[in-house]
């Protein structure tokens, strides 16, 4: 069936044009097929495949943008796909908890879980959109996520990314995370992960496409490469993403060291190697390595990378005419591309791939949602609780008001690289869901995010008006990108609030189409509004002959657009909007901030009517996120007022830190009731912090993150040597530290079992017995830090090197087993040698770090203490 055949047809009647334009030789063409068997191993399949493409046709499939090459069936691929805590940007997807709140779990089979899920819709996915002949971006079957990276400073816009701060938990948490993803079938790919951004990366943002890093050795093998090293050695990953930025002078996308030496000879890892989007451009225009775009993309693959995200290496054919490469070792990359679609199944049929079957009817299904809330409730972390305000009791409260900017938005649950989520649940609404109608919710927003960032809202059809009179906004439909000649409909749309989805606007509008909608806005009042738009591709709004614009061919996820206007009450304004789209999952929001009543004085009004009040503040990607860092850790000064005034009332304050990163809540811990920090919980959010603050939940995360009083004992943001960074190092007094979290029970631990001495290179067993002496059901996470007394280099104060989340009822006792392999208990010498050196080191098991046990009100846990000896040394490779 699959042996050589001969294609003659237009080939040798007319000629063919290759993808550069050339015009080739018109002869009959013998093309070996057998690379479609699939009872072949895959490596002989891409030899077969390879020895047959042009150099153009190699060219072609080395950017994410991989085109189709019809006389070898090669279908066109887009290799760019984001999953971080759901299916992102393609669609309904179960979005959950991002990153760094999810790793305040601290629980790997979740984790696992969690990826599985991912992985089940996106494989559901790609088929429908296959059955549907899509194939372009987010439709595929690789996906650039998780983020291993380290969370070393709390300014990084991105650290929300990340699972936090330290480099064990990390590593265990991707791991699990990837396991799910990349499934567990012998011959196939379920998905593909990519671990990233390899490697020495995070942040500063802005300078990020020409920032060189240098780190110590110690630094670099210690901290910023051991997560990366777990993933590649025990998950497995399949793929890397290089970073933007410089290691040590060259291109972390192009850098033969840490992807040819230290990756793949000395790791063994077997994948591919995918740039940061631009960042083979970066070489030339950044980094200034390169001095024209072939000896860029020369550099790029001859330094380890195999696929570029943008457009740098369609130059590689020139780049071979100048001599920069040769097509021997552009193969090699292309080689390892090759085999990882073979790996995910796209040269085979359908029925022999197992993960082809998974029902589209996966997506969002009710037991996705049900994972959803419990990730959410178990990265709920009780920060205070006093005089155990917490949980409330329901037949106890008759009225409770739920305030703050954060409080009734649902992007407030999701964090960046997020899916749409199909229901999400605000925190307001998850409260409405768990009380009323026992208990009435009076909902005032408060404040704004900040003084920049205001709370934009659907413009309501009410304030809309079309030419002839009618409320809302009259829709011209084109089925093109240019809302150019006769529209195929029009319609009168009553508010611009749309998310397409899989539901396309109509047969003949699927994915490609624009949109003119033209009328009149009509403001209510006088005053300075906020006039936004948020979509992704292209969106401009013209009035009074002012332009908001989300540029024509932007970037592929939505983003926001905004300006402000002072408007008059009760006059018309004349607006025309226009909108396109050519992708799957189509997005247009026309958005508006009326001027400010005093916020301040509605959620003082409503809290003195209340019996209790939950305030929910913090952060969200408009103020944290990709190529967004923080200038300071405090609260924005409107939440700063809005906490005081609401506790100004007297009545008991909840309030729920709404974040992606540590915040400086040093009043607040001194002067507010209870404490609860949920991160960005994904889409069920609301409920999941109403299980807690009602007592159907009991949480128990723990900060993946250090809390810090300020910035002002830390170094400079741009610094990357450890020294006096997270918990491993910092000397000061934290004002929450790595590890914490309350319960409504408390645990108490004993009978620490571990031996006096051990051999270097022995591993070492530890065991210890945890029971919950309270009064109710809970988890606890376990956690174990080994400390070395006395060290011939510099070490961490104490570094988490075990944990295990239990479940105890009330007076139940549970053994706990930790194996400590030699590994970790290695270190970096001064000769840049990993060694077991002699010497006593203290072992650390409890519900949080040692230090800190009575330092915090409502303590529910305690840290028990051992030490050992090793005998001898043990030296390792240092990689």
């Amino acid at each position: 069936m699959f042996s050589k055949l001969k294609v003659t047809a237009l080939y040798s009647l007319l000629g063919f044009f290759s993808l550069s334009g050339t015009y080739c030789n018109a002869q009959e063409t013998t093309i070996d097929f057998s690379y479609l068997d699939y009872h072949l191993p895959f490596e002989e399949r891409v030899d077969v495949l390879l020895s047959q493409m042009t150099l153009d046709e190699k060219v072609s499939q080395m950017t994410n943008e991989s085109k189709s090459i019809p006389r070898l069936q090669i279908p066109e691929y887009n290799w760019w796909n984001e999953c971080l805590h759901g299916v992102a940007r393609a669609g309904y997807a179960t979005v959950f908890p991002q990153s760094i709140s999810v790793a305040a779990s601290f629980d790997k089979e979740l984790m696992k879980e969690i990826g599985s899920v991912i992985s089940d819709e996106a494989r559901a996915k790609h088929h429908e959109f296959l059955h549907q002949n899509k194939r372009t971006i987010y439709t595929g079957l690789d996906f650039w996520s998780p983020n291993v990276n380290i969370f070393r400073d709390p300014r990084w816009g991105r650290g929300h990314e990340t699972y936090g701060e330290d480099p064990y938990l990390t590593g265990e948490l991707a791991t699990e995370f990837i396991l799910g993803l990349q499934g567990n079938d012998p011959k196939y790919y379920k998905t593909i992960a990519t671990a990233k951004h390899f490697a020495v990366h995070s942040g500063p943002e802005k300078l990020r496409h020409s920032f060189d890093v240098d780190v110590s050795d110690r630094d670099l093998y210690e901290t910023y490469l051991p997560a990366f090293f777990k993933t590649i050695k025990e998950a497995k990953v399949y793929s890397v993403m290089g970073a933007y930025n410089r290691f040590r002078g060259e291109s972390c996308s192009g850098h033969d060291f840490l992807l040819n030496q230290l990756l793949r000879d000395s790791w063994g890892f077997e994948g591919y190697v995918v740039s940061d989007c631009g960042a083979i451009r970066d070489i030339e225009t950044g980094h200034h390595i390169a001095k024209s775009k072939p000896e860029a993309a020369a550099i790029g693959v001859k330094g380890g990378c195999d696929l570029n995200c943008r457009s740098y290496y369609k130059s590689l054919g020139e780049a071979v005419k100048e001599g920069f490469i040769t097509e021997e070792q552009i193969d090699v990359a292309l080689r390892r591309i090759l085999m990882a679609r073979f790996k995910m199944g796209m040269f085979d049929p359908e029925e022999v791939v197992p993960y082809s079957k998974i029902p589209t009817e996966i997506v969002c299904s009710d037991v996705n949602t049900e994972l959803a809330r419990k990730a959410a409730q178990e990265s709920i972390v009780l920060l205070k609780n006093s005089n155990n305000l917490l949980p409330l009791a329901k037949d106890q409260i008759k009225k409770i008001a739920v305030i703050g900017p954060n409080a009734d938005n649902w992007e407030s649950l999701v964090g960046n690289y997020h899916g749409t989520p199909k229901n999400p649940v605000t925190f307001f609404k998850g409260i409405k869901n768990k009380v009323e109608p026992q208990i009435k919710v009076l909902y005032a927003e408060g404040s704004h995010l900040d003084d920049e960032t205001l709370n934009l809202k659907p413009i309501s059809s009410v304030y809309l008006q079309t030419e002839d009179g009618r409320q809302g906004l009259e829709g011209a439909y084109f089925n093109n990108t240019q809302c150019s000649g006769e529209p195929e409909f029009t319609r009168v749309d009553d508010k611009i609030d749309f998310s397409w989805q899989y539901a396309p606007v109509s047969k003949t509008l699927v994915d490609t189409f624009s949109i003119r909608w033209k009328g009149y806005l009509l403001p209510p009042a006088n005053g300075t509004y906020e006039l936004g738009l948020y979509a992704k591709r292209g969106m401009t709004i013209k009035i009074e002959g002012k332009e908001i614009s989300i540029g024509k061919g932007s970037a592929h996820h939505p983003q926001y657009a905004t300006d402000r206007l002072v408007l008059e009450g009760g006059k018309k304004y004349h607006i025309e909007i226009e909108f396109y789209t050519d992708e799957t999952n189509a997005q247009a929001c026309l958005l508006w901030a009326m001027p400010d009543k005093n916020l301040i004085d509605d959620a003082v009004k409503v809290t003195k009517e209340a019996d209790v009040a939950v305030v929910v503040v913090g952060l969200s990607q408009r103020l944290e996120g990709e190529g967004g860092d923080r200038n300071d850790i405090s609260l924005p000064k409107q939440q700063e007022e809005l906490i005081e005034a609401v506790k100004a009332t007297g009545k008991p304050v909840i309030l729920v830190i709404n974040a992606g990163s540590s915040l400086a809540i040093n009043w607040a811990k001194d002067n507010i009731d209870a404490i609860v920090n949920v991160g960005y919980p994904g889409e069920q959010g609301g409920n999941a912090l109403a299980d807690v603050l009602f007592g159907d939940y009991n949480p128990a995360g723990r900060l993946p993150i250090t809390y810090y009083a300020s910035l002002d004992e830390l170094p400079p943001f741009e610094d990357y040597d450890m020294k006096n960074r997270t918990y491993r190092y910092y000397k000061g007094k934290p004002l929450y530290p790595f590890g914490y979290g309350l319960s409504y029970t408390s645990f108490k631990y004993s009978d620490l079992q571990l031996p006096t001495q051990t051999k270097a290179g022995d591993t070492l067993n530890v065991s210890v017995k945890v029971t919950n002496v309270g009064d109710r059901d809970g988890d606890e996470v376990v956690q174990l830090y080994i400390s070395d007394v006395k060290s011939s280099t510099p070490r961490p104060i104490h570094q988490l090197e075990g944990f295990d989340r239990i479940h105890l009822k009330a007076g139940e006792s549970k053994i706990i087993e930790f194996t400590l392999t030699p590994r970790q208990l290695s270190m970096i010498n001064k000769k840049t040698q990993r060694v077991i050196e002699p010497g006593t080191f203290d072992i650390y098991v409890g519900g949080e770090q040692p230090g800190f046990s009575g330092d915090n009100d409502a303590l529910s846990t305690e840290v028990i203490k051992a030490s050992f000896k090793v005998l001898g040394h043990q030296f390792f490779k240092i990689k």
